[in-house]
C-alpha cells in the first residue's frame, strides 16, 4: 500500500484464489473512506475494469539477489487460472535480501515510476526504507481517521464481546510465540526464545506492575508448555489465569456474529481476532521478531491504547540457556 501511495497508484487486492481473503479480515471500505478517494480495489473490481485483458505490464522485483521475486509454481498456476498474464521479472537495481541497502523515498520514485498501466512490485517485506515516512501522520498515506488499516467491523465487535464475556477491561495480553520460533530466535544475537520458567518470571513482573487479574494468551505453543507456564504464574500467592479462546459452544453468544456471517473456523479470521483482542488489552507483552506482535503494537498505537508497561517478552534479558547449533 505504501508503494502504491508513493507512486500515485491504486492498489489491487489479490484474488482469494491466490492469496488471503482480505475482505474477511480488513475493512477495505474504511481505507478508501479515510483517504477520501479510491485507493484500494478488489481483484473482482479490477477484472471488471480490465475485462478480457488481465495483464501485468511490468513485474518489478525490489530485490535482485539471490533471485528476482520468489514466485512458486503453484502461484504462477493460480494466476494463469485467473487469466492473468505477465512479462518477465526484473529489478531496477542490485539489491540483496541478506544485505538490504538503506533506500529513500526519492530512490523508490526514481526507480519504480513507470508509464505502464498495470505494474506489480514484489518482495518488499525486507526493504530497508525510511521508517519515519511510513509512520509519520502526513506523507503519501495522510488520512483523516485514527487508524488506516484495521480489522473488519465483525472482528472488532466479536473481540469486544469476548472481552466483555471473559476478561473485563483490566487484562494483560500475551503473545507467546513458540512454533518454529526456537530455530528462528537462536539464529539471532541475542536469542529471543526463552525457557518457560524464565518467561514466567518476566511475565510475573509485568503482572505485578499492571495489577491485572487475568492474562489473555495468544499462542501456538503446545499444551505441555502452556500448562507449565500456567503453574508458574501467580500474584499475591494466587494463580493468574491464562485465558485462551475456547472451542465453539452454542450456549455462548460472544462469537455469534462470525457464525451468522459464515466466518467460523476460518484461520485468517481467528488470527485477526487474536490480534484485536491483544490490541485492546490494558497491557501487552509481545514476542520480539514476530510480525504478529508488530501488527498488534501498531494497532495499539493507532487506537491510542499503547501503555508504558507494554514490552517484548523478557525485554533486555538473554535466555539463561541456549542450545548449540545443529
Amino acid at each position: 500500500m505504501f508503494f502504491a501511495a508513493v507512486l500515485g497508484r491504486i492498489l489491487v487486492v489479490p484474488s482469494s484464489e491466490v492469496d488471503y481473503e482480505y475482505n474477511k479480515v480488513l475493512d477495505v471500505n474504511h481505507i478508501n473512506d479515510c483517504l477520501g478517494r479510491k485507493v484500494v480495489m478488489s481483484f473482482e473490481e479490477f477484472s471488471k475494469v480490465k475485462r478480457t485483458h488481465l495483464h501485468i505490464d511490468r513485474f518489478i522485483c525490489y530485490f535482485s539477489s539471490p533471485q528476482h521475486c520468489y514466485v512458486d509454481d503453484e502461484h504462477v498456476k493460480k494466476l494463469k487460472g485467473l487469466g492473468i498474464s505477465m512479462g518477465k521479472l526484473e529489478s531496477p537495481w542490485v539489491e540483496d535480501t541478506q544485505k538490504p541497502n538503506k533506500r529513500t523515498i526519492l530512490d523508490v520514485e526514481a526507480k519504480f515510476t513507470v508509464d505502464d498501466d498495470v505494474i506489480a512490485i514484489g518482495d518488499v517485506f525486507s526493504a530497508n526504507l525510511e521508517q519515519e515516512w511510513l509512520t509519520q501522520p502526513g506523507g503519501p498515506l495522510a488520512h483523516k481517521c485514527k487508524t488506516l488499516i484495521e480489522p473488519s467491523r465483525l472482528i472488532v465487535r466479536t473481540a469486544q464481546r469476548f472481552i466483555q464475556t471473559f476478561l473485563g477491561k483490566n487484562y494483560i495480553a500475551l503473545h507467546f510465540r513458540r512454533h518454529g520460533f526456537l530455530k528462528f530466535c537462536n539464529a539471532k544475537k541475542p536469542s529471543c526464545f526463552y525457557p518457560v520458567p524464565q518467561a514466567a518470571e518476566c511475565i510475573k513482573r509485568v503482572v505485578e506492575r499492571a495489577d491485572a487479574p487475568v492474562i489473555y494468551l495468544s499462542t501456538d505453543a503446545a499444551e505441555s508448555e502452556t500448562g507449565l507456564l500456567q503453574t508458574l504464574i501467580f500474584s499475591n500467592g494466587k494463580p493468574v489465569p491464562l485465558v485462551k479462546r475456547p472451542d465453539r459452544n452454542p450456549a455462548e453468544k460472544w462469537d455469534a456474529l462470525l457464525y451468522r456471517h459464515g466466518l467460523q473456523d476460518d484461520s485468517q479470521v481467528e488470527a485477526m481476532l487474536d490480534k484485536t483482542i491483544c490490541a485492546m488489552s490494558r497491557v501487552f507483552i509481545g514476542a520480539s521478531g514476530s510480525t504478529f506482535t508488530e501488527d498488534i503494537l501498531r494497532l495499539r498505537k493507532d487506537w491510542g491504547l499503547a501503555s508504558r508497561c507494554d514490552e517484548y517478552m523478557c525485554q533486555g534479558e538473554e535466555p539463561n540457556f541456549i542450545a548449540d547449533d545443529e
